[in-house]
């Protein structure tokens, strides 16, 4: 391929990689990862609701990583409040398992910027070594793909296996028993299957610009030294 193509390509894939740096640091620090609605199941069996009577009953709840909003209701209004998973939830929480998270987070953010950079490197400078030539961008590539694909694996295994929802709505709560009744994912967390889906596009460019794939290289067969033993 033509240095010039080759150059726009691993333009645009640096530019596509800086988008995800961006798009992963905002993304961390909104609290827009999860929206949904918890139930006040205490004040609901009191009074038997059912039906449209159960919207008395239903508060609301949203978090990103850090921080996030709830509003209980148990049938006598709304109370709304913020909170902060540091150091408030702590102790209410899967710490390790959420700590992991933000971790994971960081790499996303610090190892798109670092592809970034390689790209524009690969695309006007002179690579000479194979973490900086060509061949070293597919590391780069697959360890932010990775790093999003297991931010996204471990926050849905937060909510799901260790009921993240239910452990908020009823922190420091003695009289109602709060359970999770509606859970979507929100921007934020789709934001990282964007993220995920940009540096798979990203190694397709690598690919089309004329760069193997690790371990796929043809090896040529020299038959030199054939013709020269038949010789002797």
């Amino acid at each position: 391929m033509p240095s010039r193509q080759k150059q726009l390509l691993f333009s645009a894939a640096g530019l596509l990689g800086l988008c995800c740096a961006l798009t992963a640091a905002v993304a961390a620090g909104l609290p827009f990862w999860l929206r949904g609605a918890v139930l006040c199941r205490t004040g609901a069996e009191l009074v038997n609701a059912t039906g449209p009577e159960l919207d008395k009953f239903l508060g609301e709840l949203s978090y990103g990583l850090f921080h996030g909003h709830r509003v209980k209701q148990c049938g006598l209004g709304g109370r709304s409040s913020r909170f902060s998973f540091f150091p408030e939830l702590l102790s209410a929480i899967p710490a390790g398992l959420h700590v992991t998270i933000i971790f994971f987070c960081g790499v996303v953010v610090l190892f798109s910027s670092i592809t970034t950079g390689f790209f524009f490197f690969n695309a006007f400078g002179r690579p000479y070594e194979t973490l900086q030539g060509p061949m070293g961008l597919y590391l780069w590539t697959s360890i932010c793909c990775v790093s999003s694909c297991l931010v996204m694996v471990l926050f849905a295994s937060e909510v799901k296996l260790h009921h993240l929802s239910e452990r908020i709505a009823n922190f420091n709560e003695e009289n109602f028993v709060f359970q999770t009744y509606t859970e979507s994912y929100d921007r934020s967390f789709w934001l990282y299957f964007l993220v995920f889906f940009l540096h798979g596009l990203n190694a397709v460019l690598i690919r089309v610009a004329g760069i193997q794939f690790p371990f796929q290289e043809n090896k040529e067969v020299d038959l030199s030294g054939g013709a020269a033993d038949l010789m002797y």
